[in-house]
């Protein structure tokens, strides 16, 4: 086997940088000059930018993604007590924010094939205390979006789509028509963490909605309840994306695509060298959805997951497991469930037989062929 050829990386963010420095490094520059640092002109540009990009009416940046997932459920007038349901399967910020605003986070489990939740484990949970739903669009393909807002239309519920992992993700409706993840529900949240597929060089969020009245909830929740500086007319936050950030993502915006179909290939060519492994099953796609590869996400079978992360780390092929604890399993959300699990099937298997390989904008072939050889010499 060959040996590597250098350090390879989970995300590459260095070698991404190095082919946008001088775009980079000239409108950081700018903004160090002008010295409007907070709600400059680079955050209304970016902010344009994106609301153009994404076919959304309104984009409100914020300072990170678990703020946008705050600021939405405030927008969304949700009181103490009332239940929102949530995949079991995912980041712990989704419940999070739940927890905090001292809603119920209803956890329920997801599809074994996409790990998204359905509009199927959605409708056995509602309640009469159900008030909204957050699906996660895990992993960087969208949840099945149409008929979850049928459901929550029958049952007149919001729906809060968390988009953090699939931005620029293309989800097919019945009638032909498409939309960009996050823009199908309510209001939908991400977050520009540096490892997102469009991420920063600090910490930075956004809300998106097509709502005018929550829209503009949602900009005064983020700028301390008040559109006239000094008059607070709500209880808010301080949530602000500064501009240094904002002039980074709007470069970036303009190869997400780019990024996107970089990441399908270095998906395609996994894809090719692990469709015969008998104990390894590659990323399902889901038939209404593109995909962009937050994560190339495996499922190890026959308990052989850990023995597969022990060899590849001898190999020095970094994964990770997401996740490798049920957000019901968490000691902090124990007291903030209303109804207590025990078990939820497809969680509980995935949480102990996921892997996430190296995916990033930076793979090239050689590299790629050396994790794969990895792979399939541990399954020979």
């Amino acid at each position: 086997m060959a040996t590597a050829l250098r350090n390879i990386q989970m995300v590459d963010l260095n070698t991404q940088y190095d082919k946008i420095k001088s775009e980079v490094d000239a409108a950081v520059l700018e903004v160090i000059g002008s010295a409007a640092f907070i709600n400059g002109p680079k955050v209304k540009s970016f902010q344009a930018a994106l609301e153009a990009y994404l076919g959304a009416k309104h984009v409100i940046p914020c300072a990170n993604g678990t703020d946008a997932l705050q600021i939405a459920m405030m927008a969304a007038d949700l009181q103490p007590g009332d239940e929102v349901i949530v995949p079991a399967f995912t980041y712990v910020a989704t419940a999070e924010v739940i927890a905090l605003l001292r809603l119920r986070p209803v956890m329920v489990d997801v599809d074994p094939h996409t790990f998204n939740v359905t509009a199927e484990i959605i409708e056995q949970a509602i309640t009469p205390a159900t008030k909204a739903i957050v699906p996660v669009n895990l992993f960087g393909q969208s949840c099945d979006m149409e008929p979850i807002m049928e459901v929550a239309r029958r049952h007149n519920l919001i729906v809060i789509e968390d988009n953090a992992q699939a931005i620029g993700a293309d989800y097919t409706f019945r009638d032909g028509h498409t939309q960009k993840t996050g823009t199908i529900g309510h209001i939908g949240c991400t977050s520009f963490y540096p490892s997102k597929n469009l991420g920063c060089y600090g910490d930075g969020g956004a809300i998106y909605t097509n709502d005018d009245a929550l829209a503009e909830k949602c900009r005064m929740i983020a700028n301390h309840g008040q559109t006239k500086r000094y008059y607070h007319d709500l209880v808010g936050v301080n949530s602000r994306l500064d501009s240094i950030q904002a002039a980074i993502l709007e470069i970036k915006l303009r190869h997400l695509d780019a990024y996107a179909a970089a990441r399908q290939a270095a998906a395609a060519f996994y894809d090719a060298a692990f469709a015969n492994l008998p104990d390894i099953a590659i990323p399902a796609r889901q038939a209404n959805s593109t995909h962009v590869f937050h994560q190339y996400t495996l499922v190890v079978k026959n308990n052989r997951r850990d023995a597969l992360q022990a060899h590849l780390q001898e190999l020095r092929i970094p994964t990770m497991i997401y996740y490798p604890v049920p957000l019901y399993a968490q000691k902090a959300y124990r007291d903030a469930m209303t109804h207590k699990i025990d078990h939820l099937p497809v969680t509980d298997f995935l949480c102990q037989t996921v892997l996430s390989l190296p995916m990033h904008t930076e793979l090239d072939e050689e590299t790629l062929g050396y994790i794969c050889e990895g792979v399939v010499r541990f399954e020979d």
